[in-house]
């Protein structure tokens, strides 16, 4: 039922609003300076009627509670048919979770990323669990290099304290990075998303701004989240 639903609401929503034209970012120069993705620290979740249609509008942080937070919501209402993404992201293992969870348990589920609203980082996973994906045009689908290297005191500290520290510390990164890189992996699998999304523009990314290079965020086209298989639903 929730997938017929889905279906219905999608076409009762294809008459997207247009973004506001936004200042673009000379330090990321392919996103806007900034991105609409919600100051809530954890996010809410708030069913609400649009256009005709039950969604659930998840706004804010990502935490280790949101999984059980998003069964809880969307087992008390079974009319929502699609989830509205605003988020900065949040813990990463956290928004894998949610993601598996819609995937797994509320097949038909449709994931959205509104056009003027923004999804990056652990959001993308969230997004990614949603067995029918749209991003509208004027909508942020944000990406960046995960990274374990990203609290720069802390490096510092660790080759402070001196060549064994240090070493330790490389070490440590470098298992995280290898097990994270395969998690990411094995879940773009899962869902249906091309494993080029990993290759091609998030490790590409600079995990770590310098003087040099400012850069860390990348915002995909409309083109490129068709061509990746981000999203699967044009409007």
């Amino acid at each position: 039922m929730r997938a017929a639903r889905a279906l219905a609401a999608i076409a009762t929503l294809c008459v997207a609003v247009a973004a506001p034209a936004q200042e673009m970012d000379p330090d990321n120069p392919t996103c806007p300076a900034a991105p609409n993705w919600s100051s809530n620290a954890r996010m809410e979740l708030t069913p609400a009627d649009r256009n005709g249609a039950r969604v659930l509008l998840a706004e804010g942080a990502i935490d280790t509670g949101l999984a059980a937070r998003l069964r809880a919501a969307l087992d008390a209402d079974e009319t929502i048919s699609e989830i509205w993404l605003r988020s900065p992201g949040g813990i990463a293992t956290a928004g894998n979770e949610a993601g598996r969870l819609l995937r797994q348990s509320y097949p038909g589920i449709v994931t959205r990323v509104p056009a003027g609203w923004a999804c990056f980082s652990a959001c993308n996973f969230v997004f990614m669990g949603g067995q029918l994906r749209v991003v509208e045009p004027g909508g942020q689908f944000i990406v960046h290099m995960f990274t374990h290297t990203g609290n720069r005191e802390a490096i510092r500290s660790e080759v402070a304290a001196g060549t064994e520290s240090t070493v330790a510390m490389i070490g440590a990164i470098e298992q995280s990075s290898a097990q994270l890189a395969s998690e990411d992996n094995d879940f773009l699998i899962r869902m249906g998303v091309s494993r080029r999304l990993l290759t091609e523009v998030m490790y590409a990314q600079q995990a770590v701004a310098s003087q040099e290079n400012l850069s860390t965020r990348r915002c995909l086209t409309q083109d490129e989240v068709y061509m990746y298989n981000v999203a699967n639903v044009r409007e």
